[in-house]
């Protein structure tokens, strides 16, 4: 195995207490059913519970909720250690609520809060964010969706889409534009919106991967919405959006690398038992070359993010040198992601192109990766723009 051990300095002796945690949990709980799950295009909702009970679904979150306070290293570890599954739908909507949640905690009223947080962090609720619409896509600022205040309520209508667990969940949290008469980032608003609200639709995107994952399209037709729900201020919605971002392409970067040591991982061993003209693969010059670039990308991805991680905590960067590298992070990990489970496919051979091997699935996972979040091409502009390039 390839994989190198954090480094102390980053990681502390909670921090291991936890990875050895989660890694039992996953062990158990989940890698032995993901195919089954895939097939299935779902997964048991008791997960949530059973994944709130050992504290990996409150990391981050305030006491008062039922969180577990963490610095960025726990998420980081959180990130890694659900990725060894090597079932990105079941990591994806298992972990909704970071993305979902997030808004409401740190802009949303007492009330709303204690409403909404709490069940999620026990497991007993779903939690998922609503921003993508089909005529935007990545770009946050041309967002559709009308939220037009009547007395003490909005009223919403739009749509999203690609919204993961959006059929499942309880609470969505929607951006919206509440100011009609605004253009680009100017009068974004944050609604949370209960998923039993009347004229609510969603419907079920089938996905090249991710199938256990629930992917939905969803329709406002004049859903009233209470101001109550309103997440920060009225009109200011698209900070909040993008400090949710920032911290959702740092873990995907970290989820990516991780995926990405999977295929390595299935490619060494197979490397190490696959015989060909009374040799195994491994005693390949070439086949040995291959699994060293996967290994160096992987490598490469994982210190970048560990850094940034180490900048964030003891804030040694510039917020437009910040934002910049972690958009940089997110390319080089997905990229790594993507060059790593073509290269196991091809060296598991007719084995790599059959379902059940974790390389196979990532290989069809790999694009979300790269488009979730926030396009490469996106991510790249952004990163030139911060730069002053």
């Amino acid at each position: 195995m390839l994989d190198q051990p954090p480094l102390a300095h980053y990681f502390g002796p909670d921090h291991e207490a936890f990875r050895a945690t989660l890694r039992e949990f996953v062990g158990r709980e989940i890698t032995p059913h993901v195919d089954a799950w895939d097939e299935a295009g779902t997964f048991p909702l008791s997960l949530y519970q059973r994944a709130a009970a050992i504290g990996a679904t409150g990391i981050g979150f305030e006491e008062v909720h039922g969180g577990t306070p963490a610095d960025t290293f726990f998420k980081i570890v959180l990130a890694e250690e659900y990725s060894r599954c090597g079932a990105g739908g079941v990591v994806a909507s298992l972990g909704s609520h970071t993305i979902g949640l997030p808004p409401v905690a740190h802009g949303g009223s007492a009330a709303l809060q204690e409403r909404v947080i709490p069940p999620v962090l026990r497991g007993e609720k779903i939690s998922a964010l609503a921003v993508t619409e089909p005529s935007g896509g990545s770009d946050v600022a041309a967002i559709r969706t009308r939220a037009v205040r009547d007395g003490d309520h909005y009223l919403v209508s739009g749509e999203k889409t690609f919204i993961t667990s959006g059929l499942r969940a309880d609470f969505l949290t929607v951006a919206v534009r509440t100011d009609p008469a605004s253009q680009g980032a100017n009068g974004l608003s944050v609604l949370v919106i209960d998923g039993d609200t009347p004229g609510l639709t969603r419907t079920a995107l089938k996905k090249m991967g991710w199938w256990a994952s629930d992917t939905a399209h969803l329709h406002f037709d004049r859903c009233r919405v209470p101001a109550a729900n309103l997440v920060g201020e009225e009109h200011q919605g698209f900070k909040i959006l993008m400090r949710n971002f920032n911290t959702e392409r740092l873990f995907m970067a970290a989820q990516a690398y991780t995926f990405a040591q999977v295929c390595l991982d299935e490619a060494l061993a197979w490397a190490h038992e696959r015989r060909t003209f009374g040799l195994p693969l491994s005693e390949r010059q070439v086949v040995r070359h291959k699994l060293v670039d996967m290994a160096l990308k992987i490598d490469a991805a994982r210190t970048l993010v560990y850094e940034l991680a180490y900048r964030i905590e003891h804030r040694l960067a510039e917020p437009q040198q910040l934002v910049a590298r972690i958009a940089m992070a997110k390319v080089l990990a997905t990229q790594a992601m993507q060059f790593c489970a073509d290269q196991a496919v091809q060296l598991l051979g007719g084995m790599g192109f059959m379902r059940g091997t974790k390389s196979e699935r990532i290989y069809r996972e790999v694009k979300v990766m790269m488009i979730g979040g926030g396009s490469e091409e996106i991510m790249k502009d952004l990163a030139a723009r911060q730069l002053g390039i």
